[in-house]
């Protein structure tokens, strides 16, 4: 699967960038403890319709090889969890905040929420921190290269850039 690490990192990257410290899941960097209240982003969940990329989205030149490739694409769902992890609650209160207040503004490369949700804040007493479990929902296009003779190259995931 090719883009959506990409786009955990640059979501993460756009966080911390408006001012909320934030960290990719599974990465080994800590996530709390150090006084900062931190987003650990990670992808939930992937959906979209039928497999294969059905829509016809135009071509494009390539210069290195000097042929024509077509692109096709889809329009996907992406569910990312910014779980939120701090020292008291009061600070994760105040870092959901933030997060809601970045995530109205928009999202990295054209990312735009389509949804947003935020569950209640818990002491987890194994990890001696409070813990805010949050999601958001973005729309995005899944696009595919392939060559004048059909065969595909490879295939990436982008914003969608809808309101």
């Amino acid at each position: 699967m090719n883009g959506t690490e990409e786009l955990s990192r640059r979501l993460a990257d756009h966080l911390t960038s408006k001012g909320l410290r934030a960290v990719t899941a599974w990465t080994g960097r800590q996530r709390a403890g150090d006084g900062e209240t931190v987003a650990a982003v990670s992808l939930r969940a992937r959906e979209s319709g039928p497999p294969g990329f059905q829509n016809y989205l135009g071509e494009r030149f390539d210069q290195e090889s000097g042929t024509w490739e077509e692109l096709y694409g889809k329009q996907e769902e992406l569910t990312f969890g910014l779980d939120l992890y701090g020292d008291t609650a009061e600070k994760v209160q105040a870092a959901l905040d933030t997060l809601a207040d970045i995530l109205d503004q928009g999202g990295p490369e054209g990312l735009r929420p389509a949804e947003f949700s935020a569950g209640e804040t818990v002491y987890r007493a194994e990890e001696r921190r409070y813990v805010c479990p949050v999601q958001a929902r973005f729309r995005v296009w899944s696009y595919a290269v392939a060559r004048e003779d059909g065969t595909f190259l490879d295939f990436d995931v982008r914003g969608a850039n809808q309101k």
